[in-house]
């Protein structure tokens, strides 16, 4: 396991000219720091978000070999529905070309269907899906996918995340399919983030405005890895947490950087309608990658990545499957 006070040593943003000014912050507690680390090594991977088809993720693997942005993962946000099977195809050998992993959301959800709450003031049952037929969308969405070969599936619902659990230990999804579970429906405190990990998450995107405290009582429960937005969507916050990157991870290891966009427009359901705008958009968030590990190397926080080509969320716990 690795040493977290590798990142606790590093320098913190200020730190040398605010001690000269008798202005300096506490030493870090060690025990704020989580203890976890992701399998085979590394406290930190990368993911590139809201990546909607082959030409968005052309533009995406030619800005990070540019800007030299270390890649782990590229999810979308679409779903497997608003791709062809030959888009698909051609995202799963692009990503596997550079052995990264490659993710896709399933299924209808409930703020596109025909379901009223979501437009309201309370937004009702947000993404979830809503009733059986949504809930068969997604399994028929994962079942596809599976087979053109995408190894992760996003979801946004916790009967999905259960059933597709479920369908991966009965082997009618491959053994080595990974479940990420959206920002759209994060936890936001260690008890329900630990349901998550035993309803078959293998990655949980936490709120982007969590605290660090948060982060930390999260770290006490589970060691599943974390899903954090740098940057959020406005539609999740808008939030900018560059400065805090080498903290966050110290708090929440083993932690995705995902490297999001605030103040853009919103693209989902992606179609050629909004071809310019995803374009520009995905190069932006790897230009805001570089920006956030430019933040991290100057203070000296930028080892201890997870090696590229990793995927795998290593032991995790889950509810027993009845038979």
């Amino acid at each position: 396991m690795t040493d977290p006070s590798a990142t606790a040593a590093a320098r913190r943003p200020g730190e040398q000219a605010l001690t000269a000014l008798g202005l300096a912050a506490p030493d870090p507690d060690p025990a704020d720091a989580s203890p976890h680390s992701f399998p085979g090594g590394g406290r930190w991977r990368t993911e590139i978000p809201s990546c909607e088809g082959p030409e968005a993720l052309a533009v995406v693997l030619k800005e990070s070999s540019r800007l030299d942005v270390p890649v782990h993962r590229i999810s979308q946000g679409s779903g497997v529905w608003m791709l062809t099977d030959a888009e698909i195809t051609e995202m799963v050998e692009a990503t596997a070309e550079r052995d990264i992993e490659l993710c896709l959301f399933t299924g209808p959800r409930g703020t596109w269907d025909i379901g009223g709450s979501t437009r309201t003031d309370s937004r009702g049952a947000g993404l979830r899906a809503r009733g059986h037929d949504a809930v068969a969308g997604c399994v028929e969405d994962a079942v596809r996918a599976s087979e053109l070969g995408v190894k992760c599936l996003l979801v946004a619902d916790e009967g999905v995340l259960w059933t597709l659990h479920r369908a991966r230990a009965a082997g009618l999804l491959p053994a080595d399919t990974t479940l990420k579970l959206s920002a759209l429906v994060g936890p936001v405190n260690p008890a329900s983030y630990a349901v998550y990990e035993r309803l078959g998450a293998d990655s949980i995107n936490v709120p982007s405005d969590l605290t660090l405290d948060h982060l930390t009582e999260i770290r006490r429960v589970s060691a599943a890895p974390m899903d954090m937005y740098i940057e959020a969507p406005d539609d999740l916050g808008g939030y900018v947490r560059m400065y805090e990157v080498a903290e966050l991870i110290r708090r929440g290891a083993p932690l995705y950087l995902k490297f999001g966009l605030s103040k853009a427009p919103g693209i989902y359901p992606y179609g050629h309608h909004l071809r310019e705008l995803t374009l520009a958009t995905a190069k932006e968030r790897v230009r805001r990658g570089r920006l956030a590990l430019d933040l991290l190397a100057r203070h000296g926080a930028d080892g201890d990545m997870a090696p590229l080509g990793t995927r795998l969320p290593g032991a995790l716990n889950r509810f027993e499957i009845s038979s």
